[in-house]
C-alpha cells in the first residue's frame, strides 16, 4: 500500500528500553470518566498518571478505528484509554465497500521505535513512533509534523474525532510519547473495525 514511513532516515532513531513510570488506577469505568475534554492533542488523554506496566501481567492494546479510541487492557480490564485516530476510509477495489487503510487483525508490537521519522514521498512525519506491522510501515506516533518538524495543527485537530492517517495510529503527542518509552516489544495489538 504505502512504502515503509521509515524509509527515510529518522532524525533520531533510538531504540528505547522498556520502564515502568506511573502507577496503574484506573478501572474499565473509571478510565471512561478520566477522559480529558475537551480533546487536546498536546496532553494525555485521561487525566490521571499513564499505568505502571511492572504490575501488569496481561498487556494487551486494542484499537477502535470507528471510535478514534486506542484502549490498554490488563487481560479483560481497561486500565487506560487514548484519544487517537487511524486511516482513512477508502472504496475497496474488490468489494466496492468503504475500508480503512489502517490494517485490521491481531498484530504484535516491532523493535522499531523512535524519537521522531519525516517519509518525504508522504510529505509528513511524527514524533514518538512504535512499529506494530512491517517493521516500521505501520506505527503508532504522535499527530503528524511537517517537513520543518511543527505540527499540522489541521491534522492534529481529528485527533479522536476523524479519521486521518495513511494507515498508522495517531495518538497526542504525550500518549505516543509514553507509548515509545514503555510499551514492551512482543505486546498484543488488536485493531478493529469499530
Amino acid at each position: 500500500m504505502y512504502n515503509n514511513h521509515l524509509k527515510q532516515p529518522a532524525a533520531t532513531n533510538k531504540t528505547v528500553a522498556t520502564t515502568a513510570k506511573s502507577k496503574a488506577t484506573s478501572s474499565s469505568s473509571k478510565s471512561q470518566s478520566n477522559m480529558r475534554t475537551p480533546i487536546d492533542w498536546q496532553k494525555s488523554s485521561e487525566t490521571v498518571p499513564y499505568p505502571d506496566l511492572s504490575k501488569v501481567k496481561n498487556l494487551w492494546v486494542k484499537v477502535s478505528l470507528k471510535g478514534n479510541r486506542t484502549y490498554l487492557y490488563d487481560g479483560s480490564k481497561l486500565i487506560y484509554t487514548m484519544y487517537s485516530s487511524g486511516g482513512v476510509y477508502q472504496k475497496d477495489a474488490k468489494t466496492g465497500k468503504m475500508k480503512s487503510t489502517t490494517p485490521t487483525g491481531t498484530f504484535y508490537v516491532q523493535a522499531e521505535r523512535g524519537d521522531s521519522f519525516y517519509n518525504q514521498e508522504l510529505g509528513e512525519g511524527a514524533n514518538y513512533y512504535v512499529s506494530w506491522l512491517n517493521h516500521g510501515e505501520y506505527l503508532f506516533h504522535s499527530v503528524p509534523t511537517k517537513a520543518d518538524g511543527s505540527y499540522n495543527l489541521k491534522e492534529a485537530a481529528k485527533l479522536g474525532k476523524s479519521t486521518g492517517s495513511h494507515g498508522c495510529i495517531r495518538l497526542s503527542v504525550p500518549d505516543a510519547k509514553w507509548m515509545e518509552q514503555n510499551l514492551p516489544e512482543g505486546t498484543k495489538v488488536v485493531i478493529a473495525d469499530n
